[in-house]
């Protein structure tokens, strides 16, 4: 049953030789999908509802933040790269990040006293060196992290299937960290009404999160084999080596690509992200389900994986991004028509299309989601046709920087824009409702201010990424032959390409052939060609000079190809 399974699912290999690496590979994914679940959900609310900050000062914490991360990224991504270590290039950074984990994300969610109204500077500067901090460690585990999936997983469906048994260990780690908050928000903390005096609470899921992604992250770091790097050469490193490096990722066509189409989705969903708790608790006046909406958001992206995962098996990484991100902008819409009803009248309606939007939203969003991450990859090995050489972590630093820094950006251009709007937050709604027993009512431009944040912002960037998505040209086909020819390279120091195979490199990388790495130091009369099967697949050499298939799970193959690469 369990060999069936695998069969269908398009897995080549045993459940111990070709699922269990993958399931390794992916325990780090429950921190990385669900710290930044949990920070992305409560983080901008703890700042402005129980440490009381202004919308602006939290997003200044968050901006300045990023900048810092901007700068961090970067800089892990070269010395992922340059790495010499019986470990491997990638994976003793995740052990190096968990102390910086566990500080970070503990001190997140405590202010030790500060606060936003008695001293909001002082409460400002702490937040931004504490967030500093955790991005820092976020930035120390996750580059090196998605550095060493090209080298784990060569093949175009390989990877697909190390990206979707990680999607689920995202999963993984927000379902429990969400439980975790709404259990103790439940106990110890009205969930209906963050305030300064739900301090304690955020510090134990703090605590308790903290030591849940340490045991996840170090798993990965225990069970993943990567190969020891210390025969790699490195060349010396000064700044003119620094600018070279990131130069040349964008000479590569198909990153630029990949780069403004993810950075249109991280613009739709950042702006969303940071003012769905806004909209849900001031536009729609339904923050007591705010739970139940998010387990319904949750419910419904991952109830989107197994159609996302079998349309990319079948038809392609972009087959998904295609079909069901018309939904997402289906799930925004709504946000341009909810009404609050104090009356009651019309209640049963909005919250019916409340949790319609929290189910077309996240099912809709997952597939742009799903393509971003499984093209990426592939960015590898177009860099590698053109610089002739393995570097994941410069191009990684890209994958996470856009992730990362737009996130944050959004969340500061958020509190400017709901703050310049008019929008109210903190501990002045509680008091008020408390003193009068009524609920606080925005004006009519702050809550416009949230349409524009929750709807017209996300909208807008969700089709212009569904626009450029349909320019992005690489097919599995064209992913096989580069690495069809690159291996030949390796081997023999030269490759002979036809003209359609040059063009579509041209067209792939966006450089003239002649001028790459693959297309340089090819002598007259060496004749290399790129081999197929009877099936029409490339076939790749394997160090001990035979032929192998560029499909099916042929491990050695795969890691004598990889040896050439590094």
């Amino acid at each position: 049953m369990g060999s069936k399974i695998l069969k269908a699912l398009g897995v080549k290999g045993d459940f111990k030789t070709a699922v269990v690496p993958m399931i390794n590979y992916s325990w780090a994914n429950m921190f990385l999908g669900g710290a930044g679940y949990i920070i992305g959900m409560y983080f901008t609310i703890f700042l402005t509802d129980v440490v009381n900050l202004s919308l602006k000062q939290a997003g200044i914490v968050v901006m300045i933040a990023t900048i810092w991360d901007a700068v961090t990224d970067p800089v892990m991504g070269i010395i992922t790269d340059r790495t010499r270590s019986k470990f491997g290039k990638h994976r003793k950074y995740l052990l190096i990040g968990l102390p910086f984990l566990i500080v970070s994300y503990t001190m997140l969610w405590n202010s030790f006293g500060l606060s936003g109204k008695d001293n909001p500077i002082s409460a400002m500067v702490y937040y931004i060196f504490i967030y500093m901090l955790y991005k820092t460690a976020y930035t120390i585990i996750s580059v090196p992290h998605t550095a060493m999936l090209p080298e784990l997983a060569p093949e175009y469906n390989l990877r697909t299937q190390y990206n979707s048994v990680g999607y689920l260990f995202n999963s993984a780690g927000m379902v429990p960290s969400f439980g975790i908050v709404v259990l103790i928000l439940a106990l110890f903390a009205s969930s209906d009404d963050l305030s300064s005096a739900s301090k304690m609470p955020f510090l134990v899921v703090g605590i308790i999160l903290a030591i849940f992604y340490s045991v996840a992250v170090f798993l990965t770091f225990k069970t993943t084999k990567e190969p020891s790097s210390l025969g790699y050469h490195v060349e010396p490193l000064d700044v003119k080596y620094v600018l070279r490096e990131y130069v040349l990722v964008f000479k590569n066509k198909s990153f630029r690509q990949y780069f403004f189409m993810s950075l249109a989705y991280q613009f739709s969903t950042g702006f969303y992200a940071n003012s769905k708790v806004y909209y849900i608790k001031y536009l729609a006046n339904q923050y007591s389900k705010y739970a139940l909406f998010n387990a319904i958001a949750g419910v419904a992206e991952a109830g989107a994986f197994p159609l996302n995962y079998a349309l990319t098996m079948k038809y392609g990484k972009k087959k998904c991004g295609n079909i069901v991100t018309p939904l997402m902008v289906a799930g925004l819409a709504i946000g341009l028509i909810m009404q609050t009803d104090r009356s009651g009248k019309w209640s049963f309606l909005w919250i019916a299309l409340m949790m319609l939007s929290m189910i077309l939203y996240p099912f809709g969003m997952s597939g742009l989601g799903f393509v971003s991450t499984n093209i990426f990859p592939d960015l590898t090995d177009v860099d590698e046709l053109i610089t002739g050489r393995r570097r994941e972590g410069v191009i990684a630093t890209f994958s996470t920087l856009i992730k990362k820094s737009i996130s944050g950006v959004m969340a500061a251009m958020v509190g400017f824009t709901l703050q310049g709007f008019g929008l109210v937050t903190g501990d002045t709604v509680s008091d008020y409702e408390k003193a009068t027993g009524e609920l606080f009512s925005q004006t009519g431009n702050a809550l416009l201010g949230v349409r524009i944040c929750v709807a017209v912002i996300p909208i807008a960037a969700a089709l212009i990424s569904l626009f450029l998505l349909k320019n992005f040209k690489m097919t599995k086909n064209d992913h096989a032959m580069i690495r069809a020819a690159i291996a030949t390279k390796h081997k023999y120091g030269t490759v002979t390409l036809t003209e359609e195979q040059i063009e579509r490199c041209e067209l792939i990388s966006g450089q003239k052939f002649e001028k790459t790495w693959l297309g340089t130091g090819n002598s007259i009369g060496e004749i290399h060609t790129l081999e197929t099967d009877e099936n029409g697949e490339y076939l790749i050499f394997a160090e001990t000079n035979e032929l192998t298939q560029t499909q099916g799970n042929t491990d050695k193959a795969d890691a004598a190809v990889s040896a050439e690469n590094n």
